[in-house]
């Protein structure tokens, strides 16, 4: 568990169900949106509850723009916090 803090935002990582990079608002501006899910129950409730998780998961998208968004975009983008399994840029080498 890992936790960032975006402007006067702080996001237990725990809980980022996705992330949409290289977004744009309605006006136009450079955006990220990330979404939060985060339980209902506490965990000893969850073995009550039905197993489908749109029972127990409450989910929220976040948008954030200028200096945030750019922070965000970098910080998911980032090699130390994220694999990415398709990347853009490929290094050739020479064997």
């Amino acid at each position: 568990m890992a936790f960032i803090k975006i402007q006067n935002v702080v996001i237990n990582t725990s809980y980022v169900a996705a992330v949409k990079l290289n977004h744009q608002t309605s006006s136009g501006e450079k955006s990220v949106s990330v979404l939060i899910a985060t339980p209902k129950f506490s965990l000893s409730q969850l073995e009550t509850i039905s197993q489908n998780p749109q029972n127990y998961l409450s989910s929220e998208w976040m948008e954030f723009t200028g200096p945030a968004a750019n922070a965000l975009q970098d910080y998911f983008t980032s090699f130390n916090n994220v694999i990415d399994l398709l990347p853009q840029h490929q290094e050739s080498g020479t064997v």
